[in-house]
């Protein structure tokens, strides 16, 4: 996980697809799926869940898990950043 899979996920979440998220930041949607499934695989758990419908319907959305893993992510950042701070002081 870094960051550039963690924006991912985050705009799968704002977009409700992979399509318009990957489209956002500048990623195909095949190189898009390769990086949520690669996380995936790693943690052994879904990330992402899709329905399928086309232009008209579907989506995806993100799972408990993918929610909980940006959390945790986003926590370990800020205590990054806590460190960065006091080691510049």
């Amino acid at each position: 996980m870094g960051m550039g899979r963690e924006k991912l996920l985050k705009e799968i979440e704002k977009q409700g697809s992979i399509a318009a998220a990957a489209r956002q930041i500048g990623l195909s949607y095949k190189k898009a799926w390769k990086y949520i499934k690669s996380i995936e695989e790693r943690l052994g758990k879904k990330l992402v869940e899709t329905q399928k419908g086309g232009k008209k319907g579907g989506g995806s959305k993100l799972t408990q898990d993918a929610k909980e893993l940006l959390e945790q992510f986003d926590n370990v950042i800020k205590e990054f950043e806590k460190i960065k701070e006091k080691l510049e002081k």
